[in-house]
């Protein structure tokens, strides 16, 4: 997978790296990648495909998949890219034991383009009176911006099914979270977008705690550094 570094996206991105809309942190990705795979991508991918065919024994499971027949190498394949996309984002966590369960076909851009609209409102305010932001709707140069990167209308739909637990949209003091795949297997790339609406508390207090355990060992190191200095004079 090859990060693509497409201007509009970037810059929407960034805005969306922590937007204060009150009670609420807004933190966002928007990435895109192409399906274009090389060096350890292409031996997981070889490593996958093999373990997903292997471990569909049977042949309802083999038939119906939400990335569509599991015996066909084009599914497999889409899986591939689902589970390398993760691991390209959040390189702090390993997905690569997910499958096809893990994941759900939307049934369409629109129904998702209402959900994200929906979640974005108070952000899109935030982004108005930014200075060099809000020279356009932020969802409108959103959108704009996706489809260029994209073209929605080739593009299927899939979001992957947390466990809220060993992943990051179980992050303590997540009160909404959404991500998708827009996936256009004509251009073989992928853009994937998601956002959590984090609680301000929550953030603060783990702010907070990293600071004072950060502060707590460099104090335990200046302690050792004068203790050891003592014994030297001694």
């Amino acid at each position: 997978m090859k990060f693509l570094d497409i201007a509009p996206l970037a810059r929407i991105n960034a805005f969306l790296d922590g937007v204060d809309v009150g009670d609420l942190i807004v933190k966002g990705d928007l990435e895109a990648y192409s399906c274009k795979l090389a060096g350890l991508d292409k031996k997981l991918s070889r490593s996958l495909e093999e373990e997903v065919a292997a471990g569909s024994a049977s042949p309802s499971s083999l038939s119906k998949s939400p990335v569509g027949p599991l015996q066909e190498s084009s599914s497999r394949k889409t899986l591939v890219y689902l589970i390398l996309t993760l691991n390209h984002i959040y390189p702090d966590y390993d997905f690569s034991l997910l499958r096809a369960h893990h994941f759900r076909k939307e049934e369409g851009v629109s129904a998702v383009e209402e959900l994200i609209d929906a979640h974005l409102v108070e952000a899109s305010k935030v982004w108005d009176t930014t200075p060099g932001f809000g020279e356009e709707p932020l969802l409108d140069n959103l959108w704009s911006s996706i489809d260029e990167a994209i073209c929605l209308k080739e593009c299927d739909v899939y979001s992957y099914k947390s466990d809220m637990e060993t992943d990051p949209f179980g992050e303590k003091g997540s009160v909404w979270s959404f991500n998708y795949f827009f996936y256009n297997k004509k251009l073989k790339r992928i853009l994937y977008f998601s956002c959590r609406g984090l609680s301000k508390t929550a953030v603060e207090l783990s702010v907070t705690t990293d600071y004072k355990y950060n502060t707590d060992d460099e104090g335990e190191e200046v302690d050792a550094a004068t203790s050891m200095a003592n014994e030297m004079d001694l």
